[in-house]
């Protein structure tokens, strides 16, 4: 699989690299996380980093003022096993060099997406990139299987908790959601699908491992 760098023109359909922000706090912060020995792991909102100045510049600057959360995906990784949305953009941002699986919501076509509309972007280490709300992502990919990645996840607080209280599917949409402002496409293959999340991704359940 082909994998392009976000600077790449290719990457503007999906999202873009912020300029003048000061990662470097972030960066150092992040790498003080917790990281899994295999596989990938999830926190929304991190202590360690929110403790930090640059949360109240994410809420002015990425946000336009709305409150955020500074949260965490650890790990390795190397498969696409699902694709989610949210109603607003995220930020990323890895202390190594890491890959973004991603599409775009106006390719999902009656409730599912063939897989093979998905490109791959490495983000270098340090920078911060906006994934935006009308494009496909999941967890990152390693670029090197010796250190795996540490990527900081910036979204509007309390996305990616728990469910609504009492929620009741109405929409169609509704059976895609899997978590508060999360919908989520899952792969037939996925951990995802088995424990009961909608099955979205037709075709191939892509590995990158090969391309690295």
């Amino acid at each position: 699989m082909h994998i392009y760098q976000v600077t790449d023109p290719q990457f503007a359909p999906y999202g873009q690299v912020v300029e003048g922000f000061d990662t470097k706090n972030l960066v150092e912060a992040l790498a003080k996380t917790t990281q899994p020995a295999e596989g990938t792991a999830y926190v929304p909102s991190e202590p360690i980093l929110e403790a930090l100045e640059e949360k109240k510049f994410a809420e002015d600057h990425l946000y336009g003022g709305m409150p955020v959360q500074l949260g965490w995906c650890n790990g390795f990784n190397t498969k696409l096993n699902c694709l989610e949305y949210h109603r607003d953009s995220e930020f990323n941002l890895g202390t190594e060099d890491f890959i973004l699986l991603l599409a775009k919501e106006g390719e999902i076509e009656n409730g599912q997406l063939d897989t093979a509309k998905v490109k791959a972007f490495r983000v270098p280490a340090g920078v911060l990139v906006e994934v935006f709300a009308s494009t496909l992502h999941y967890a990152p990919c390693h670029t090197d299987p010796a250190k795996g990645f540490r990527v900081m996840v910036a979204l509007p607080a309390k996305t990616n908790t728990e469910m609504p209280e009492n929620f009741v599917p109405v929409t169609t949409e509704d059976q895609k959601l899997w978590a508060r402002n999360k919908w989520l496409l899952a792969h037939a293959e996925s951990k995802e699908a088995a424990k009961g999340a909608y099955v979205g991704l037709a075709g191939e359940n892509i590995d990158i491992a090969s391309s690295l």
